[in-house]
């Protein structure tokens, strides 16, 4: 089965995306706009007669090679991978460029559209959202800040889908607190 260039082109045309089709090198390369790194550009490409997929955002970062917080910056893409699902790092030592990668074996099955799309947004979504700004950070300061601002997305998150549960759970977590506190009192 696997997938064809024809059917990532279709895919690409309902999101209404503009895109070039290099089949000689069997890829698709697009772009989006984003807020945290200039020039997003995002490469569909196909190997092994289409029984591969591979989604990427070359050179997110660069001048890495020779940053003095090098190692504080390699450490911080690990730790965004361990921290999100699908999306890996990939580094290259002889010129520094530093990719963010979607990449799984088809084989005997195809894509389908909604697959494309939950890796499209999430390639996105966690390249210009979430990690370029804690890895310019990293770049600046030499140190990790962590992921705090995901918690708060998701304090956002929470209050947008269901209105008033965070209130709930903020008296559910005083009161387990008296009840721990009181406990401790026997």
């Amino acid at each position: 089965m696997a997938v064809h260039l024809k059917q990532i082109a279709k895919y690409l045309d309902n999101l209404g995306w503009e895109y070039r089709v290099d089949e000689e090198e069997e890829r698709i390369i697009t772009g989006v706009e984003a807020q945290n790194l200039e020039d997003f550009l995002i490469v569909v490409q196909l190997d092994e007669d289409g029984k591969f997929f591979r989604l990427f955002a070359p050179q997110v970062l660069g001048e890495v090679k020779d940053h003095p917080h090098k190692e504080a910056i390699l450490q911080t893409m690990l730790a965004i991978s361990w921290e999100t699902k699908m999306l890996q790092w990939e580094y290259d030592p002889s010129d520094g460029e530093i990719r963010a990668i979607i990449e799984f074996p088809l084989e005997d099955s195809t894509l389908t559209e909604r697959q494309f799309n939950r890796c499209l947004s999430g390639l996105v979504q966690i390249v210009d959202n979430i990690a370029l700004p804690r890895l310019q950070e990293v770049m600046e300061t030499g140190q990790d800040p962590g992921n705090l601002d995901l918690g708060e997305r998701l304090l956002l998150s929470i209050q947008e889908q269901a209105p008033g549960l965070l209130e709930l759970l903020e008296k559910a977590m005083e009161a387990r607190k008296k009840r721990g506190s009181s406990s401790h009192e026997f």
